[in-house]
């Protein structure tokens, strides 16, 4: 499984309300996106979110990216500040 974690600033609590009732509506990722499932962390007290968006490849990673990068600044929660991707070496979960 691959992941592409991006960090941005400059983020209001009703711009992610916004984006979660956009996806939830949408019942899934963006037209050529081939995302298996996103994640949004929000820190109100910062104005920052990270979102983290999971791939089955890296191949799908790359290619979701193309789109994703050529999304309308609109479109996303802030100011783009970092861009992180790799392979997930660890995933675990309690219970």
């Amino acid at each position: 499984m691959y992941a592409r974690v991006v960090r941005f600033t400059d983020v209001k609590p009703e711009r992610i309300e916004e984006i979660k009732t956009r996806a939830s509506e949408a019942g899934g990722p963006p037209e050529g996106v081939p995302s298996t499932g996103i994640q949004i962390m929000l820190d109100e007290d910062q104005g920052t979110a990270v979102v983290v968006q999971l791939f089955d490849t890296e191949e799908d990673m790359h290619t979701g990216e193309q789109v994703l990068e050529q999304m309308d600044a609109s479109e996303t929660p802030g100011t783009r500040a970092s861009v992180d991707r790799g392979e997930i070496k660890l995933d675990l979960k309690a219970g």
